[in-house]
């Protein structure tokens, strides 16, 4: 069992402004072509973030409580067999926790909030 109780997904700040018009989050059009959300835990993230959104400005870091997502969260084997929350389904507003900016340091890597994993220091 995944002890994980936040989980964390990246967007633009504008898609994240019109899911809270909206209610729910439906992901991102890479998110549409897989077929689900990605998530990544606190000690995944920072290399998720270099791995796909390197160099992107404008996102925000979305903390999810996973508990309230449900059956619809599946942790399932992803960059080197490693298990990766993925959401079948789209993202309840509600179930967000915190919402942070991810702006891009001097090195050009993002900077994440202090109460995450595996940031370089």
């Amino acid at each position: 069992m995944i002890s994980d109780t936040v989980i964390h997904h990246m967007c633009r700040e504008e898609e994240w402004a019109a899911a809270r018009l909206s209610g729910s989050y439906p992901g991102s059009s890479q998110d549409a072509a897989d077929g689900f959300i990605h998530f990544s835990t606190a000690s995944q993230i920072v290399e998720s973030a270099a791995k796909h959104r390197a160099g992107q400005t404008g996102l925000v870091l979305l903390s999810v409580d996973a508990a309230r997502l449900g059956a619809a969260l599946k942790w399932e084997p992803s960059r080197g067999g490693e298990l990766f929350p993925h959401l079948y389904g789209p993202l309840a507003v509600g179930a967000v926790t915190a919402v942070d900016p991810l702006p891009l340091g001097p090195d050009g890597r993002h900077v994440f909030p202090p109460s995450i994993q595996g940031r370089p220091d």
